[in-house]
């Protein structure tokens, strides 16, 4: 972590859909440059809770701050200073690394040929498949293309769903070396995974469950928390809890 200072604070989020409450008051901090994660079992509110933090679900009741602006009343705002990379990735398979970086770099009113598309090629270990099509990438290779097209506008926090479902354990490896390299560089890093052995790279973590934030902390912080064990452990008795 580069600092301790807050770049998220959450306080009593809660979010209800009718009679159903998905999100029942929670309430973390996370700090910049840190690799933080939001866990738990289908249906424990961390996707409800991650899109209220990106600006696309108002919430009910509590208030959280994004980058310093509110989600609730500032959702433009929230969404200008976030990266958001999702499972689909959101490439254009048609055209190569470079095209796709050019076109995001459009979306964000970069200007042709900014210096962000050098920084993401070398960031991202891009440089030497420019001209590949997308299309025909490697999983990986597409991870890192799909990180640098969210991180082209030099966001403060960036989100990341499931990042390395599905490559390989090398590429893996890579991009959570690339992960650490911009956290390191200030930029918080909120990811979600169903990799327990990833879980344990998070600087911290959040474990809900049923709309409940069962635990936050360290790995080690939130493993004694629940009386020991694994984090694996951890997850699969909040699974079976849930069923």
């Amino acid at each position: 972590m580069s600092d301790a200072a807050p770049v998220i604070e959450v306080r009593g989020l809660t979010k209800r859909f009718g009679k159903f409450v998905a999100v029942d008051n929670v309430t973390f901090t996370i700090l910049r440059g840190e690799i933080f994660g939001i866990l738990g079992p289908n249906g424990s509110g961390k996707t409800t809770t991650i899109r209220m933090l990106c600006g696309l679900m108002t919430p009910n009741a509590g208030s959280a701050t994004v980058a310093g602006a509110d989600v609730g009343t500032q959702p433009d705002q929230v969404k200008a200073r976030i990266g958001y990379m999702s499972q689909a990735f959101g490439l254009y398979r048609d055209l190569t690394v470079d095209e796709n970086l050019e076109f995001y770099a459009g979306v964000y009113g970069l200007e042709r040929g900014s210096e962000r598309i050098a920084w993401a090629k070398r960031s991202m270990r891009l440089g030497e498949i420019g001209g590949r099509l997308a299309g025909v990438m490697s999983g990986g290779q597409k991870q890192r293309l799909a990180l640098a097209s969210a991180m082209m506008h030099g966001p403060q926090v960036v989100f990341l769903d499931e990042p390395t479902a599905g490559v390989d354990p090398a590429a893996r490896r890579l991009f959570w070396e690339i992960i650490r390299e911009r956290a390191a560089e200030g930029t918080t890093m909120i990811v979600t995974t169903h990799y327990m052995d990833e879980a344990e790279r998070f600087d911290r973590l959040a474990f809900l469950s049923r709309g409940h934030l069962k635990a936050v902390g360290t790995p080690a912080e939130v493993k004694q928390a629940f009386g020991g064990g694994s984090l694996e452990d951890i997850f699969v008795s909040l699974q079976e809890s849930d069923l």
